[in-house]
């Protein structure tokens, strides 16, 4: 498990916004591509608003991750699907700006080969089956998503749709 911390230095000897990796993991909900663009989507404002409140919520607590496949779908859709598209400037600060506050877990070959054989064995989309292995991979015991079938679990991971009408964030988040 890797985690990216902020480091005041850069790598390139001045000050500013550089990595370093450790090897311990704070996180314990992994959030999906839904939730973070939610945040920009100004056709659905209870959405929006519900990405905005949840978002706070897990980064006060130090809790939330994002897997680069998030972060890559992320881009892609703020830029290509969302209405009104995320202007490329906007949508690359943003982007930027989430790969700084989360804590980044990577699409490595085991979580590929993971994800394969959850296809396979429980019928996910290999997408959502990827997510899922990232999770289990790493030890999160929470993925926020409106993708799975809410209040699920499977191998130790928590399905949770924080824009279900029952959702309670003290239900989980504590």
């Amino acid at each position: 498990m890797i985690e990216e911390q902020s480091n005041p230095k850069s790598a390139l000897g001045g000050h500013g916004r550089g990595k370093i990796f450790t090897t311990a993991i704070s996180a314990r909900v992994l959030i999906d591509t839904n939730v973070l663009v939610y945040l920009y989507d100004e056709s659905a404002p209870a959405k929006q608003l519900q990405a905005r409140l949840i978002l706070r919520a897990v980064a006060e607590a130090g809790v939330g991750a994002v897997s680069t496949q998030v972060l890559s779908e992320f881009f892609s859709v703020a830029t290509r699907r969302l209405r009104p598209r995320l202007p490329f400037e906007v949508a690359l600060a943003e982007l930027e700006h989430h790969a700084r506050v989360w804590t980044i877990l990577l699409v490595t070959a085991p979580v590929v080969v993971a994800a394969a054989h959850a296809v396979r064995d429980y019928s996910f989309s290999f997408w959502d089956a990827q997510l899922w292995a990232v999770a289990k991979l790493n030890q999160l015991d929470t993925i926020l998503s409106e993708d799975f079938q809410a209040g699920s679990r499977l191998g130790g991971v928590r399905f949770v749709n924080p824009f279900a009408a029952d959702f309670q964030q003290s239900n989980w988040l504590t």
